[in-house]
């Protein structure tokens, strides 16, 4: 039985090989070239981008389960356990958004003017507001890969309504008041104008819960629904 280790790196390998990781990259950077003026507020731009990370990460998801012909796939199932494959295929995903999350805070910590508004009662820390910005794109690709793993293989979606799913999913962790994404990036939002950052650690640790709760569900499903 292969580690899970080398699972997860099989489909990374996959991922970059079949090009499907390029799709979701160029549309996140079109989402940033046109949501993200350079001299705008960091942590309004953190925000905007942290929130993009949703969508993308539930089509990382899409992208890794469909990258692998069926035949290798089968023989791979038989070699190492259904669960145990899914998982590395949701982990290899999860890296995908993670690297894109480190990217976006990299690239958008050069395009600020200030930390804050100008109007906002004190302009922050750059270094707490790269913190906050970082987690809350975790956060968010945290919530997206859980969307893509609820609209995929092997829960029995149909094939046709997969893609409109995930993006429901996605849209409603945005938009929800209750979701982690929602919150963490309010708070963001909510910084740039008043200038006091908070580091959302209960959202992630919640978001953090969903995606394993999904995880372990999936997992267990796919044990009992072998492709």
């Amino acid at each position: 039985m292969r580690p899970l280790g080398a699972l997860t790196r099989y489909h990374l390998e996959l991922l970059v090989r079949s090009h499907a990781w390029l799709p979701p990259f160029l549309a996140y950077a079109l989402l940033l070239v046109a949501g993200v003026t350079v001299g705008n507020p960091l942590l309004g731009d953190l925000g905007y981008g942290a929130a993009a990370l949703v969508p993308v990460s539930a089509w990382y998801v899409r992208g890794v389960l469909g990258a692998e012909p069926p035949a290798s796939r089968a023989c791979l199932v038989a070699a190492a356990g259904p669960p145990k494959v899914h998982l590395g295929a949701l982990l290899a995903a999860l890296t995908a958004g993670l690297v894109l999350a480190v990217g976006q805070v990299a690239v958008l910590s050069g395009t600020f003017g200030t930390v804050a508004r100008p109007g906002a009662a004190a302009q922050p820390p750059v270094g707490s507001a790269l913190a906050a910005g970082l987690l809350t794109a975790v956060v968010c690709v945290l919530l997206g890969v859980t969307a893509g793993v609820l609209a995929d293989r092997p829960v029995p979606v149909r094939a046709p309504y997969g893609i409109p799913v995930a993006l429901g999913l996605a849209v409603l962790a945005l938009v929800a008041p209750v979701s982690p994404a929602n919150t963490a990036v309010r708070g963001l939002v909510d910084a740039a104008r008043t200038g006091r950052v908070t580091m959302p650690w209960v959202p992630a640790a919640l978001a953090l819960l969903l995606l394993a709760a999904a995880v372990a569900g999936t997992a267990a499903l796919a044990g009992r629904r072998p492709e």
